[in-house]
């Protein structure tokens, strides 16, 4: 079942999350995440007519999108990183807000951007609440591989926490 042009473009504005999640995994600037953003796009774009309905299309764009951030980032043998992530929003809290979770999700981040190309994209997946049978699909594992590197990495993310 091939979507026609309209088809695409309209579920790739819905489904555009999937690029900015991969974005802010890959690099960790505003700059940088753009220029992911765009290249994602274009690859999605290129390969669109190899599409053909077989997966999902969400499945199909994860694995687009992340073998384009993983060749960006094997072809310049470094992680896609302009300035260093941790810079919070300038606005000033409310006495009231609790930056708990921020300050969580921030400490994921810097800690995910220490794993490999690899890694990223697994733990991602696994964050997305994606079946293993799909990130196995998306990164062309097995299932049985994927949950295995999966618990690794949430046992070395735990270590990390203590």
């Amino acid at each position: 079942m091939r979507l026609n042009e309209n088809d695409f473009l309209k579920l790739l504005v819905e489904e555009q999350n999937i690029i900015h999640k991969i974005c802010r995994i890959y690099a960790y600037d505003e700059v940088t995440q753009k220029d992911l953003f765009q290249e994602i796009s274009i690859q999605l774009w290129k390969s669109y007519p190899s599409f053909q309905g077989k997966s999902k299309f969400t499945t199909w764009m994860y694995r687009v999108g992340l073998n384009t951030a993983i060749t960006l980032y094997r072809k310049n043998k470094r992680v896609i990183r302009g300035e260093d992530y941790l810079v919070l929003s300038e606005l000033k809290a409310d006495e009231e807000y609790d930056n708990t979770k921020d300050l969580q999700i921030s400490w994921l981040y810097e800690k995910i951007g220490s794993f490999t190309e690899i890694e990223k994209a697994l733990i991602l997946l696994y964050l997305e609440d994606r079946k293993y049978a799909e990130i196995a699909e998306t990164l062309g594992i097995s299932e049985v591989n994927a949950r295995v590197k999966i618990s690794r990495l949430k046992k070395k993310l735990k270590a990390m926490l203590e």
